[in-house]
């Protein structure tokens, strides 16, 4: 049987697994979690992966690694470990027919045309154009985006850095959010990734504790910082008031950030929205919160009103798009 090794490798942890093809679909069969930092090279850790599987497992042919930091000339310096990776080089050392490095975010796209109805959600079904680009974006610790552009030999794609484009208010509320970060934060611009991420949930609950009248005494003053996203989110959905208006907000700014994306591709084949917030708050990107924001892009409403947006809900989307690269690949490679 043919295998295929797919690997998810971040500054804290790196998941590497092995992949068949059963009747058209991907199967996992094994998967292994490692801690970066206890290894210097990253081809040792493929080694020891590899070779730590049953004696009658086949050895994979082709393989593709999403990783944490922008991947040039099929080179990347890990922007959190020590690692300098190749392709060349790491097929070599690893007895690989073909290895392909892709940024950890850009690398969903190679997994969208194939996600079952489990691995994703309806925000707003439409259907899709195969012709078109497709887009995700995600807000996690900070705001993924990424393009994908149709090529006879399927999709290509493009990391962006979209996020870091300068956050635009909307109404007098989020002027006057966007004043007090780039005050309290000493920032002379503020990029949409500063309110459009889980990180900017809490930074927009900040500023409502620092301003509004019910901000004094608030149970989440006393919050730390790293798990205040986590805490609003909770206390939303407990009711409470203060809370609930940071998440409206927050909603408010993200969808208008998807619907600016959905101008910028033209992605009437799609736009997901994934990262970890996607299947922890669901129930709001589905609804009203999001999308009339969304959809109020004026004179090209209309346009934005064709695509089809979908919740990118799979913990290990990264792992699953990664092998959906490496079978790409075996193609290219006459299997």
């Amino acid at each position: 049987m043919t295998s295929l090794l797919a690997g998810d490798i971040g500054g804290t942890k790196t998941l590497l697994a092995l992949y068949g093809v059963e009747h058209g679909e991907l199967r996992q069969r094994r998967c292994e979690r490692f801690v970066s930092a206890e290894w210097d090279d990253f081809s040792a850790l493929v080694k020891h992966f590899l070779a730590s599987g049953p004696s009658d497992e086949p050895h994979p042919v082709s393989a593709c690694f999403a990783v944490a930091g922008p991947v040039r000339g099929g080179r990347v310096q890990l922007t959190n470990l020590p690692w300098l990776l190749e392709e060349g080089p790491l097929a070599a050392a690893c007895g690989l027919g073909a290895v392909e490095l892709v940024n950890d975010f850009a690398v969903l796209i190679y997994g969208l045309p194939h996600l079952s109805k489990t691995q994703q959600a309806p925000l707003r079904p439409r259907p899709a154009d195969p012709q078109a680009p497709v887009a995700i974006l995600g807000a996690g610790t900070g705001l993924g985006v990424a393009f994908g552009v149709p090529t006879p030999q399927g999709l290509v794609a493009m990391a962006s850095e979209a996020a870091h484009g300068e956050f635009a208010p909307r109404n007098p509320e989020e002027w006057a959010l966007k004043q007090w970060l780039q005050a309290d934060l000493g920032l002379q611009r503020l990029s949409i990734e500063r309110v459009v991420s889980g990180t900017g949930l809490g930074e927009v609950m900040r500023w409502l504790l620092a301003t509004d009248p019910a901000g004094p005494g608030h149970p989440l003053m006393a919050a730390p910082q790293l798990d205040l996203p986590a805490a609003v989110a909770a206390a939303a959905a407990a009711g409470d008031a203060l809370a609930l208006r940071a998440q409206q907000l927050w909603l408010g700014a993200y969808g208008s950030a998807a619907g600016d994306l959905a101008l910028h591709s033209l992605c009437l084949g799609g736009l997901w929205v994934g990262g970890g917030t996607a299947a922890k708050q669901l129930p709001q990107l589905q609804s009203a919160a999001f999308l009339e924001p969304f959809l109020a892009k004026g004179r090209l409403s209309a346009m934005v009103e064709q695509v089809p947006v979908m919740a990118l809900t799979d913990p290990e989307a990264g792992l699953f798009s990664a092998a959906c690269r490496a079978r790409t690949l075996l193609g290219w490679m006459g299997h």
